[in-house]
């Protein structure tokens, strides 16, 4: 039995073109005004995972990189600078 992250109907999964355009509806109602692709979940994963203070070497196999040096990319995203900066949902 397969175990899929994005359960469809039935036994079936939910399609990259579904979730495509899930992820374009949700960006037009939260009119954030850039454009948002399932990938960018990712990156933001990634990135606040490592502001968070996990190691890269966790971070590594959540992502499928086979390579510590791929995933240092989001250490790099996490500047320090942008580490300062609060998110909204923290504060609630």
């Amino acid at each position: 039995m397969i175990d899929w992250l994005f359960k469809g109907r039935g036994k079936m999964h939910i399609t990259t073109r579904s979730i495509q355009a899930i992820v374009k509806e949700m960006n037009k109602k939260a009119r954030i005004g850039k454009n948002v692709h399932p990938h960018t979940l990712r990156h933001s994963f990634a990135t606040h995972l490592i502001k968070n203070e996990y190691a890269v070497t966790d971070v590594q196999p959540l992502l499928g990189h086979s390579s510590p040096e791929t995933t240092m990319i989001y250490a790099h995203i996490a500047s320090p600078r942008m580490l300062r900066v609060e998110s909204p949902y923290d504060s609630l």
